[in-house]
């Protein structure tokens, strides 16, 4: 533009990328997950696992993977880790021996009460409301959704 003084912008500025903001969101929130989960003895995966748990009690391995968007051979280091501080259990299903339930353990129940005070630290380490929060998780889940749909077929 003539007479303009103001330099264009670059459309592929590393700062100005939806990708990069969400990248560094996401490592900076793990981040500061970490010393509010270590008292609990949970990394922050460790932790996704637990309230999956807490919400459903008892799922197999296949069903805890699709609720975590994992595949099992990520899921099961986390297991053995989580079976070893004691909070879950994993056995056998009774129908089918191919099938793996995993379950709480009464020391996993009861870490949940400790688990309660984490979203409430969260927020304040944010420094957000629940208001923020809750607008932020409505655009995050927008964001994953539009992601995970394939793009319509050009017609013309």
């Amino acid at each position: 533009m003539q007479g303009s003084n103001q330099p264009e912008e670059d459309p592929l500025a590393l700062e100005s990328q939806v990708c990069f903001a969400l990248t560094l969101a996401s490592r900076s929130v793990i981040a500061a997950y970490r010393p509010v989960l270590e008292p609990m003895h949970l990394t922050h995966p460790q932790y996704l696992v637990m309230l999956a748990l807490w919400e459903h009690s008892t799922l197999t391995i296949k069903e805890l993977g699709g609720h975590l968007s994992i595949d099992s051979g990520t899921l099961s280091p986390l297991l053995k880790r989580l079976e070893g501080h004691g909070y879950i259990v994993r056995e056998r299903s009774a129908d089918d021996a191919r099938t793996v339930e995993i379950s709480l353990t009464p020391e996993g129940k009861a870490l949940r009460r400790e688990a309660e005070k984490v979203p409430g630290k969260m927020m304040e380490r944010l420094g957000m409301d629940e208001a923020e929060v809750r607008a932020l998780h409505a655009s995050m889940m927008k964001v994953i959704a539009a992601a995970q749909t394939p793009p319509a077929a050009d017609v013309g």
